[in-house]
């Protein structure tokens, strides 16, 4: 519980900042923020072992920090640094990390699904027992693309977890609005995919739903669809002013539902932790956070030859 404090305390500072320093004008373009969604990609992870892919759509820092990609790296990207992981020719949406096993930030609504069942179609070939998650939100989960992929997802029992973040609003319109069936993880029911439905807010939850999908991919018995109910606190994206909802609304949730205070909440109930000893965890977050701000600002412009390099693979 300690851990799932830190992890998810590291992603909503990482993305306090990175919201501070788009306003400053340090980030340019888009800017998609994770603040709310945290026990989502930290609750999979936790299920997830050594060699599982992951792949999402682009808003995706908290993804990358999940997988242990490091802050400075991430934050120079988004400011469009040499120091950044794509060497600052990605930006926000289009990070990589082989490494890490994390295949993108991808800009195209629901372009990372088929590519995430690319992934398992890979593991099986290869017979590697590993199990890719694709992550996509539910707008994208009325994309077309998505229906050919659950349908050759489970045609050839791909290992591949199917992650919906229906954080309710998509770009800015309800899922009510938009979606004729808004209970999203019977999506796969019509291509004999079971779905789950959990508690996005609650990182147990996650954890326990991605453990037993991925041990389900990851025994041959094909895809699973899990739908985590979760809730984005700011807009689709820094330009967004998300008037679609009341402030109520998201106050209400944030004070009822918020994940990292639940953790908190309970690592205090049981005698884990104190507030002191959470106070130095958030003192430690900042500095790292900080930290990788200043490195990003101080990481020089990519070389104007960099226009010419990662586009053609050299055989």
């Amino acid at each position: 519980m300690l851990q799932f404090y830190r992890d998810m305390l590291l992603i909503r500072r990482f993305e306090e900042k990175a919201g501070q320093l788009y306003g400053m004008g340090q980030i340019a373009g888009f800017c998609h923020l994770y603040i709310g969604q945290e026990a989502v990609v930290t609750g999979c992870r936790a299920g997830m072992i050594d060699g599982d892919q992951m792949i999402t759509g682009y808003r995706d820092h908290g993804h990358m920090l999940a997988c242990g990609m490091e802050s400075r790296g991430v934050m120079a990207e988004l400011t469009g640094r040499s120091g950044g992981y794509s060497r600052g020719k990605g930006g926000s949406m289009h990070m990589f990390s082989t490494e890490k096993k994390f295949y993108g930030g991808h800009g195209i609504v629901g372009a990372q699904v088929p590519l995430g069942a690319g992934l398992g179609f890979a593991n099986k070939y290869l017979d590697n027992g590993a199990v890719s998650l694709a992550f996509f939100g539910d707008g994208a989960s009325n994309q077309g693309q998505v229906y050919e992929t659950f349908n050759m997802a489970k045609l050839w029992d791909l290992p591949v977890v199917f992650v919906i973040e229906n954080n309710q609003y998509a770009m800015g319109t309800s899922v009510e609005r938009s979606s004729a069936e808004t209970e999203l993880h019977k999506r796969g029911i019509s291509f004999e995919i079971q779905g789950i439905q959990v508690d996005g807010m609650n990182v147990l939850a996650v954890r326990d739903a991605a453990k037993k999908a991925i041990k389900h991919a990851r025994d041959g018995k094909g895809p699973m669809i899990l739908e985590m109910k979760t809730y984005r606190y700011r807009g689709h994206s820094m330009s967004d002013p998300a008037k679609y909802r009341t402030r109520d609304e998201v106050t209400k949730t944030r004070s009822e539902r918020d994940p990292i205070d639940m953790v908190k909440a309970r690592l205090i109930d049981e005698g884990w932790a104190d507030t002191d000893s959470l106070k130095v965890i958030d003192k430690e977050i900042k500095e790292i956070v900080t930290d990788a701000a200043d490195f990003s600002l101080e990481s020089p412009e990519p070389d104007p030859s960099e226009l010419w390099t990662d586009v053609l693979l050299e055989a």
